[in-house]
């Protein structure tokens, strides 16, 4: 699963940022674009030749320009999208932790136990570690990576102990 996760999101990036960067087609002239009312409404039909083209060439470029801007953003921002939402399936080389809320009643740790986040996340516990006799409404988590590979750690505010989790949604 979680290779299949990462090729989906080698090939998003892969093939939608290519299509993104290319340059558009020429503009057609304004002069084409705008009715002939507007064209002389807007005083462009003062113009000379020399003009029109110098108005038609900078239109070109700003919109070459402001396209090639929107698709590095829309770039990046699906990329932190599947980042983000992905994150816990693999380690996307952030260290920075997940903090979230389970959602409702926190009864201890043990190994097996999968808990829900209020951000819709399910972490699974996969030690042994314990946290017996603990009863606690909807706890502040947080879920830190490991410095080394994909292991992740949760563990409940106000308690010292953690588990190695790993997510399963």
């Amino acid at each position: 699963m979680r290779s299949s996760i990462l090729l989906a999101f080698t090939l998003l990036l892969g093939c939608a940022f290519p299509a993104f960067a290319q340059t558009p087609a020429a503009q057609p002239p304004i002069e084409q674009a705008m009715t002939p009312e507007q064209f002389k409404a807007a005083g462009l039909d003062k113009l000379s030749a020399e003009e029109l083209a110098n108005l038609n060439a900078w239109l070109n470029r700003t919109i070459t320009t402001e396209t090639t801007k929107a698709a590095e953003q829309a770039a990046v921002q699906a990329k932190e999208m599947v980042e983000t939402e992905n994150r816990g399936f693999f380690h996307f080389g952030s260290s920075e932790p997940i903090d979230a809320h389970i959602a409702g009643q926190f009864k201890g740790f043990r190994k097996g136990n999968t808990y829900t986040l209020d951000n819709g996340q399910q972490w699974r516990q996969t030690d042994t570690a314990s946290l017996a006799g603990v009863r606690v409404e909807n706890p502040a988590v947080k879920i830190t990576p490991s410095l080394i590979g994909n292991t992740w750690y949760l563990r409940i505010e106000g308690y010292n102990t953690r588990a190695k989790v790993e997510r399963v949604k």
